[in-house]
């Protein structure tokens, strides 16, 4: 199972992985159309600040790690996880390791460290085409994503978690309510139309 963006590479091709948001992330120099995303959750929640510690979930290949330096600046810390190695420059006071999230080492968790302000989760398995299945797979990584969240979120911490809505997002959007202050759920504009993905935004980590 995968736990990083799927996205395909290079090129202007007219289908439906190409279109405006594609263009504008390769002309401005991010390598996803992702962040697009991520500056809509910014815009409207505002949840890394400067200095912040931020956790990348599913970071490949990179958008949302650059971003996230972008706002915290070189007084903060923003750490990425995903299997697949991050090919583009990062910042000095940025670190990607390539680690599975189900990683039972310790070692693995005492390189990522804890006390972070936001944890982001923008996670996706390979799809299969069967909804139920996709979203059964997409939960597993959001379970995940949770956990890490209980366990190196500060108080009063940020939680984002992409979801492939299906029967059990609501049950696990009230779980995520009951450690956290508040809940919202958002699909941003740069969500592709079709896409079942939405959004988990907490905030106050109680």
């Amino acid at each position: 199972m995968a736990a990083r963006r799927r996205t395909r590479p290079g090129g202007f091709k007219k289908d439906s992985w190409s279109d405006h948001y594609t263009h504008a992330a390769q002309k401005t120099g991010y390598p996803a159309r992702s962040v697009f995303k991520l500056q809509e959750i910014q815009r409207k929640f505002r949840l890394i600040k400067k200095g912040r510690r931020v956790l990348d979930l599913g970071c490949a290949p990179g958008s949302w790690l650059l971003y996230a330096a972008e706002l915290t600046g070189p007084r903060g810390w923003v750490t990425g996880l995903d299997l697949k190695a991050v090919t583009v420059s990062l910042p000095p006071f940025v670190a990607a390791f390539v680690m599975d999230v189900f990683s039972e080492d310790p070692a693995d968790w005492d390189a990522v460290g804890e006390n972070f302000d936001v944890v982001l989760s923008d996670m996706a398995p390979d799809t299969t085409g069967a909804r139920d299945v996709d979203a059964a797979r997409s939960l597993q990584l959001c379970d995940q994503a949770f956990s890490i969240a209980q366990a190196r979120l500060t108080p009063g911490g940020s939680f984002v978690c992409k979801i492939f809505f299906g029967a059990d997002a609501k049950a696990f959007t009230e779980t995520v309510a009951e450690a956290f202050a508040g809940v919202k759920l958002f699909k941003p504009a740069a969500s592709r139309k079709a896409s079942r993905e939405i959004y988990i935004v907490a905030t106050g980590k109680k």
